[in-house]
């Protein structure tokens, strides 16, 4: 009856601890569910963006214990009329300018600082295809007309079955997903549950089963689309794409501070718009490509890779934003201008004719109005008119 009384008290004992760990987790996950809920409140979206570690799993990168590159300090520009009322409007976090790779201007609002990681949003998928670059030119992709499935078979039978990798580069695969940040039940913010609630992203790609076109023939935009990327990169290296992207590029760069990702429940990086790093280092970024992919005397990424994919490519509407892989161009482009760009106002903007590079954090609640990136635009522009003028 003793021993009988002893493992009675045993599966008690597992299982109280049983209930305690459930609840922890449970405790964490509706945690995460109320940052997700409550992340792009008035109140607190600006300094959530800056502390996104805090809400969400994470995936830390190393920066390698190399020097940190540099980024002279050049002469201050002056910036130009109505830039200090486009700050306050749009409500600019961070803004570093660089001309000729110097710093011309920087500076920080809103109680952030330079020190901050600040969350890319989708300028992460111009990160991304950087290294989907490096990836194709290494060989472990054979071509861009290949099917996504070749490199993910799991995506057999779904939304993405037909789909090539050029399409989904392209963000024409003709995938359904709903891209309304405003709607709780669109597809973009069910994807945040997810997240937040520790799933998993691929098991969400591989959930869509609807199609609205046939791959390769009309452009919209579609986030899912650059987790896929992200899928074969990991089906075609065996290799997460952290660990690909520290060897790749966020070491040989020299960056400032070791930066992030936001991941899924499964430890796979929310590629399409997690990373986290400061504005100086998105600079050095910008003016990477900016020099055709070299970066401290040292090809990084393939000089052919940054010029096919900020070549607009995609199937867009005429007069409208034009889209390459993963980068975008305005829609009146000048030759050697193109951007990343994330949600909340994030950019990296690049004028390669007059050696400009822009790189800004946000956390414009506004950014969807009509005229805004549009307007946005036109301000980088005056920007980069101001600087040549200025030498001129």
């Amino acid at each position: 009856m003793r021993t009988f009384g002893k493992a009675l008290g045993r599966l008690l004992l597992l299982f109280v601890l049983a209930a305690v760990t459930v609840g922890v987790w449970k405790r964490e996950q509706l945690t995460r569910l109320m940052a997700v809920n409550s992340l792009f409140a008035e109140e607190k979206i600006t300094g959530n963006f800056s502390n996104m570690n805090t809400m969400f799993l994470t995936r830390p990168m190393t920066r390698g214990d190399g020097e940190v590159s540099l980024l002279p300090v050049g002469a201050e520009m002056t910036l130009p009329d109505g830039a200090e009322t486009w700050i306050d409007d749009r409500s600019v976090n961070a803004l570093v300018v660089l001309k000729d790779g110097e710093i011309r201007f920087e500076d920080y609002y809103n109680g952030t600082t330079p020190e901050d990681l600040r969350i890319s949003w989708s300028v992460a998928k111009s990160w991304l295809s950087a290294l989907f670059g490096i990836v194709v030119d290494e060989g472990a992709i054979d071509s861009l007309d290949d099917p996504v499935t070749k490199y993910v078979p799991e995506l057999a039978g779904t939304a993405y079955d037909g789909a090539t990798v050029r399409n989904v580069l392209n963000m024409a695969s003709g995938v359904t997903f709903d891209e309304d940040y405003l709607d709780f039940w669109s597809d973009i913010n069910k994807m945040g549950r997810v997240l937040a609630l520790g799933g998993s992203m691929d098991g969400f790609a591989a959930g869509l089963d609807e199609t609205f076109v046939a791959p390769g023939k009309q452009w919209q935009y579609v986030s899912i689309d650059t987790h896929v990327i992200g899928m074969v990169i990991r089906g075609a290296t065996g290799r997460s794409v952290p660990e690909l992207m520290e060897e790749k590029i966020i070491r040989p760069m020299g960056l400032e501070a070791a930066p992030y990702y936001v991941t899924d429940g499964y430890g796979v990086a929310f590629v399409l718009g997690g990373l986290n790093l400061r504005t100086r280092d998105y600079a050095r970024f910008g003016q990477m490509f900016l020099d055709g992919g070299r970066w401290n005397g040292q090809q990084i990424v393939p000089e052919d890779w940054v010029t096919a994919s900020t070549t607009p490519s995609a199937p867009t509407a005429p007069g409208k934003l034009q889209y390459g892989y993963q980068w975008w161009v305005p829609k009146d482009a000048r030759e050697g201008e193109f951007f990343g760009i994330g949600v909340y106002g994030q950019y990296v903007y690049v004028d390669r004719p007059r050696g400009v590079v822009i790189a800004m954090n946000s956390s414009d609640r506004l950014f969807k109005e009509s005229g805004v990136t549009d307007g946005n635009i036109a301000m980088f522009r005056r920007i980069a008119e101001a600087l040549e003028g200025a030498e001129g």
